[in-house]
């Protein structure tokens, strides 16, 4: 339990923060304010959020308790993910006067929690983006938003910025497996064809070749099931739709060899690195040239995997000066469907 002390700056002379406790809980809050007698009459008027008081009980003293127990799906919390903490935050406001008036007080609620391996995101759900069930797996591939809190809202990126594409797959009852995008390709048809235009992203069995020409990156992961292609918007299909064809493999984490990785070009050490571990970061040294399989062995254990082709789109890629005339025009928002 936090106890909060008064804060010098408050002039109140009942010292109202010392009376307020903060429970941060694994998936809510619980706070209690011990109410000055004289503000008995105004507790319906304290609020965490927008929510009113879950109980209240007048003391033999006199004195009241107003008590919250909220989950923090509730209430409008505010939430931030920071490396393995996710970040919760609120206000609880006691306004005697009409909410038009200003809060006699305000008093900031903060809770952390740590984040579990086995915690997904809520935008990280079957309906977002293309899911489809194989081999008992089902895969996902969705476009996310630029601060990769949620589904994006618009399919039009203006040419440089970044694409962050998330792609994962529910291993459910499987053992623990390792999400890789062995190839991805931009193409201007969701189908592809002999006569198809095309774009190569990923290539080699699993080498971000993009990377190499501009700023695209593989984000670390929150969870090995999962993976993030941070790709830069490119020229390519420039003021068209654009499909991004990706194959999907799940993978035994264990088992990284030269046909099975994630690797991308790192500019700073001017060499291909293993998003997984960067210290066996070798086996993407065939990126250079040609990845295939070595061994009888690697390619009996290549036959265990199960993949999966996935189309994200369609994106529309533009100029700067074509996206500022596009929403001076229309006001509107594109969606991925």
């Amino acid at each position: 339990m936090q106890l909060y002390s008064c804060d010098a700056d408050v002039s109140n002379t009942n010292c109202l923060f010392s009376d307020i406790k903060v429970s941060c809980l694994k998936n809510s809050v619980i706070i209690t304010w011990r109410v000055p007698s004289d503000l008995v009459p105004y507790a319906a008027r304290v609020f965490l959020g927008n929510c009113q008081s879950s109980k209240f009980d007048v003391l033999p003293t006199g004195e009241g308790e107003v008590r919250f127990h909220y989950p923090f799906a509730e209430c409008r919390f505010r939430k931030q993910i920071k490396g393995k903490h996710i970040i919760f935050e609120n206000e609880f406001t006691f306004r005697p006067q009409p909410r038009v008036k200003s809060a006699a007080f305000v008093f900031p609620i903060k809770c952390v929690t740590n984040r579990s391996d086995s915690w997904i995101p809520q935008f990280l759900n079957p309906g977002a983006g293309s899911s489809e069930a194989r081999g008992g797996l089902v895969f996902q591939m969705a476009l996310l938003n630029a601060e990769l809190t949620g589904i994006a809202e618009s399919n039009i990126i203006p040419l440089g910025s970044f694409m962050p594409i998330w792609a994962s797959v529910d291993q459910k009852s499987h053992q623990p497996l390792l999400l890789l995008m062995e190839e991805c390709i931009a193409a201007t048809t969701p189908t592809l064809y002999p006569d198809s235009q095309v774009y190569p992203l990923i290539t080699n069995k699993g080498c971000l070749v993009e990377s190499q020409w501009g700023n695209s990156v593989f984000l670390p992961r929150y969870r090995p099931s999962s993976i993030v292609l941070y790709l830069q918007a490119f020229r390519f299909g420039l003021g068209q739709e654009v499909y991004i064809h990706c194959k999907l493999v799940a993978w035994d984490p264990e088992l990284l060899h030269e046909t099975k990785k994630a690797c991308y070009y790192s500019k700073q050490s001017q060499r291909w690195e293993l998003l997984d571990d960067p210290d066996k970061s070798s086996i993407c040294s065939c990126c250079a040239s040609n990845c295939k399989t070595r061994s009888r062995r690697n390619a009996d254990i290549e036959s265990e995997g199960l993949s999966f082709r996935s189309v994200l789109g369609p994106v529309v890629i533009v100029a700067q000066m074509d996206q500022e005339a596009r929403d001076e025009k229309t006001g509107s928002i594109s969606t991925v469907e």
